[in-house]
């Protein structure tokens, strides 16, 4: 059976009857994880595998797992640090923090990948104007040049540990106060001035080869009336032909505020992302709406998006921390990031 557009949630750290159901619906693609599917890695271990039993191709497994205040799997995992740090160390030594994005990558990835997960929504491209709460210390920097030159570095250390890239909140979710979460949000600035900024990261990244895009729950007025996520114009006309993004494109998640606020219905939604140019689209803490989606959903995957969601599986799963932990790059990468926090003079990351 192949993979379809939709990515769910699961309700905790093994699969239900209800899980199993809505995961071996032909329309289901893949599955995110949140904290409450995990309590160490041996468990995600059972669970990653349980799922993956489940289907041929295997599902898609994708977790938020940026570092800072938005990492799901703390217990047992190395601490990673808000990008923010690294945008800090790199305004004093750039070279130090190119060298320690790609080690945090790397050790994200590897992390991960030893326990079947095969991808985590990173990194945050946004810029950091000041003003966004919900983006805040998520964002590498100010400048858009440091957070594609930070960003381009995690991605490198992903690719050293198996996984791909996906770059959000495409065009950018820095600008506005809102949380997109939690209410609509608006960007109201010209496209002229969020090209010459926000793009920027995103423009430099899909020229370095990458995999993924997050389009933000934001609208842009002088654009277009609709969230990005939701846009012909900025999927199509801007993300894929004047940026030429070849890769995968994942909605944000349809039960946001920021989505309901357009469409009311959970199947309108789902059916407004994918004709906009999504080629998987996310369901997340929303069983009704899941189930919605799933029962009236008429949507045939393209060819083109079936090769795009294959690439987005992770290379060389570890399958043993043990292993992982005797890797000499591994223990290094380690080791230099857990140094971030004492270099700004906090605690060392455990």
């Amino acid at each position: 059976m192949p993979l379809g557009p939709v990515m769910l949630d699961i309700a905790g750290t093994q699969l239900t009857g209800d899980d199993k159901r809505r995961l071996l619906h032909p329309l289901t693609g893949g599955v995110i994880l949140f904290s409450r599917n995990y309590t160490d890695q041996r468990q995600l271990i059972e669970l990653t595998q349980q799922i993956h039993a489940l289907r041929n191709p295997r599902l898609l497994i994708a977790v938020d797992h940026e570092g800072g205040r938005v990492q799901r799997f703390r217990e047992g995992f190395t601490r990673l640090p808000a990008m923010r740090e690294l945008g800090k160390i790199w305004d004093k030594q750039p070279a130090r923090a190119r060298h320690l994005a790609l080690q945090a990558g790397y050790v994200l990835a590897a992390e991960l990948n030893a326990c079947g997960v095969d991808f985590s929504f990173t990194p945050v491209l946004d810029i950091d104007h000041g003003s966004s709460g919900v983006i805040g210390d998520r964002a590498f920097h100010s400048d858009p040049q440091a957070v594609a030159d930070l960003a381009h570095q995690l991605m490198l250390g992903l690719k050293k540990g198996g996984m791909p890239a996906i770059g959000k909140h495409f065009p950018g979710h820095g600008y506005i106060r809102a949380d997109s979460h939690l209410q609509k949000s608006i960007d109201p600035r010209r496209y002229a001035d969020i090209e010459m900024c926000d793009l920027i990261p995103f423009r430099q990244m899909i020229d370095c080869g990458l995999t993924g895009v997050m389009p933000a729950h934001v609208i842009y007025p002088e654009m277009d009336a609709r969230p990005a996520g939701f846009s012909n114009l900025w999927l199509q006309k801007i993300l894929r032909t004047e940026l030429q993004f070849e890769g995968c494109i994942f909605s944000d998640d349809l039960s946001m505020r920021g989505a309901g606020e357009f469409l009311e219905s959970m199947l309108a939604r789902a059916q407004a992302a994918l004709q906009a140019g999504c080629d998987m689209i996310l369901v997340c803490n929303n069983p009704a709406g899941a189930d919605e989606i799933l029962n009236g959903l008429q949507w045939e995957m393209s060819a083109t998006s079936l090769s795009r969601l294959a690439r987005m599986h992770a290379r060389n799963h570890a399958g043993s921390w043990i292993k992982l932990r005797e890797n000499g790059d591994y223990v290094q990468a380690v080791r230099e990031i857990g140094g971030i926090g004492c270099a700004s003079g906090e605690l060392p990351l455990q």
